[in-house]
């Protein structure tokens, strides 16, 4: 007796099998790992939330991130509860031995100022943990890649950030700063004082500055650039504050729709600069001290000298690091001047000196970088700042293996907080008074301020740190130079307190300020 087969039966099985094996896989990655991590972790004495099924903290942060927002706080108020409400109640919760859910992604608070040197300087073992779909689509570029590939791109970008190139963009910087003071001086011209939000204003300084610098074009041209990639950013808040179901991308949502094309105009936006510059160099024009310029040189060199294309950057390539020099550029710089403004107008005699130093080596004239270098005041309030308001409170990374980190056991593919803001205000580092301005904590240097110890860490620490550190710096010094050379500058009774961070450290309402012509 023979035995009949449908025809169907053998295709039915497959897909029947494809999707147990599926579902296997979902349920081992959203309930059994996160719980086996769990298990691990408390058995070293860490302590967290219950791991709660696929969106594990993501409900609690959302609701602390909502009602922080919800309210203002006082000048004198310490920032982390409003800044990282959730990391800021595991901590008050557990101790500094803890852990947060991002869905089923576990991630590890590090405080130990010895053991964020070990992460920040193995690379190999501790990488960027990399980030959803919707992370690519605002920017990614040399602060997002890992191994080879990060060392191929840091290599050919570090030029355009040498001090010698620097030095050429000091005009530049100057120039930026003085169309947004001739602003402020017509708004004031009637009576020499007026009340006004600088914020905006001051990110046109950073958008200006950086397009100036990085592509030499005006503001105009990189205006609609900053724009779509400001509102990506909003798009990316909410997503990263949500959890991210695999496929998610590909659905027709308005969300997803927008994010995309913004992703495309941005790409062709920067596209046609690029063109535009590769073919005056192909026309024999002299090549400008800009930085677009100085990475189209220097990639071509890299290739011709290996005689290998690997070793040099798709035009892809190029245009994510120009995304990510338009973003990064610009957030860190202005937002450094703006916490610099807020805090330079609640301590006016550390104004009035740092306005001394400046007319000192400056007069009237516009600064120069040999001047800029002697800024010893400034610098340190520069710092004072940084350490009271990091641009990016926290950072994070992933260990790519098993890793022993002093008496923990890291499993792999467990993520690390390093909290810059937390390790900022550390009494036990800082002293008791680490919650006021005292730009002298910094009169000796940085590592005479932390006793050597990977405690401040703004730009981020080791081979990794900021390569445009210099660059914010620099561009910093010289704006508020400028600006104190023109103003004195108070708090507004409408001011409103209540940082928060949008990817950096910003103030939500605006920072309005009341400003006196000099």
């Amino acid at each position: 007796m023979e035995t009949a087969y449908s025809p169907i039966a053998v295709p039915c099985s497959c897909i029947l099998l494809y999707f147990l094996m599926l579902a296997w896989k979902v349920f081992n990655c959203a309930w059994l790992t996160p719980k086996r991590l769990e298990k691990r972790l408390k058995e070293q004495g860490l302590r967290g939330n219950p791991y709660k099924f696929l969106h594990g903290d993501f409900k609690q942060i959302s609701t602390l991130l909502k009602e922080a927002h919800s309210k203002t706080i006082n000048l004198s108020d310490d920032l982390f509860p409003r800044v990282i409400p959730h990391l800021h109640e595991a901590v008050k919760k557990y101790g500094k031995n803890t852990y947060i859910w991002l869905g089923p992604k576990l991630r590890v608070v590090i405080m130990n100022p010895e053991h964020i040197r070990e992460i920040t300087s193995k690379l190999s073992i501790f990488q960027k943990p990399g980030g959803t779909p919707d992370t690519k689509l605002l920017v990614q570029g040399l602060a997002s890649y890992d191994g080879d590939k990060w060392a191929k791109h840091r290599k050919l970008i570090t030029p355009a950030f040498h001090v010698e190139k620097l030095k050429h963009m000091v005009p530049s910087f100057c120039t930026c700063a003085g169309e947004m003071l001739s602003k402020w001086e017509k708004i004031v011209s009637t009576n020499g004082s007026c009340e006004l939000d600088v914020w905006p204003d001051l990110r046109t300084l950073a958008c200006d500055a950086i397009s100036r610098t990085a592509f030499g074009s005006n503001y105009k041209e990189g205006t609609r650039i900053f724009e779509l990639q400001t509102e990506q950013a909003q798009y990316h808040l909410k997503a990263v504050q949500s959890v991210y179901f695999p496929g998610w991308r590909f659905l027709p949502t308005k969300r997803n729709r927008r994010m995309k094309q913004i992703a495309k105009d941005v790409h062709e936006s920067i596209r046609k600069i690029i063109n535009a510059r590769l073919e005056a160099m192909e026309a024999g024009d002299a090549c400008a001290d800009d930085l677009l310029s100085i990475l189209l040189e220097s990639n071509p060199k890299e290739i011709d000298y290996h005689g290998n294309k690997g070793f040099g950057m798709s035009i892809r390539e190029v245009i994510e690091e120009c995304k990510l020099f338009y973003f990064a550029g610009q957030e860190t710089t202005s937002v450094l001047l703006v916490w610099t403004m807020i805090l330079l107008s609640r301590y006016p005699n550390w104004q009035a000196r740092a306005r001394e130093e400046v007319l000192q080596h400056f007069g009237t004239n516009k600064p120069d970088l040999e001047g800029l270098n002697h800024l010893k005041l400034v610098t340190m309030i520069l710092h004072e700042v940084l350490r009271l308001y990091p641009p990016v409170p926290e950072l994070a990374r992933k260990a790519a293996e098993e890793t022993q980190l002093g008496n923990l056991t890291l499993p792999s593919q467990v993520q690390v907080s390093l909290l810059a803001m937390l390790l900022h205000y550390d009494p036990e580092i800082w002293g008791d008074d680490v919650k006021e301005f005292k730009p002298e904590r910094f009169a000796d240097g940085v590592s005479n301020a932390t006793n050597g110890k990977v405690a401040f860490f703004p730009f981020g620490w080791g081979p990794r740190i900021c390569i445009g550190q210099n660059f914010a710096m620099l561009e910093a010094k010289v704006a508020l130079a400028m600006i104190l050379q023109r103003f004195s500058f108070e708090l507004s009774p409408s001011y409103t307190h209540a940082p928060r961070v949008v990817l950096t450290l910003q103030p939500q309402y605006g920072t309005h300020l009341i400003l006196h012509k000099l």
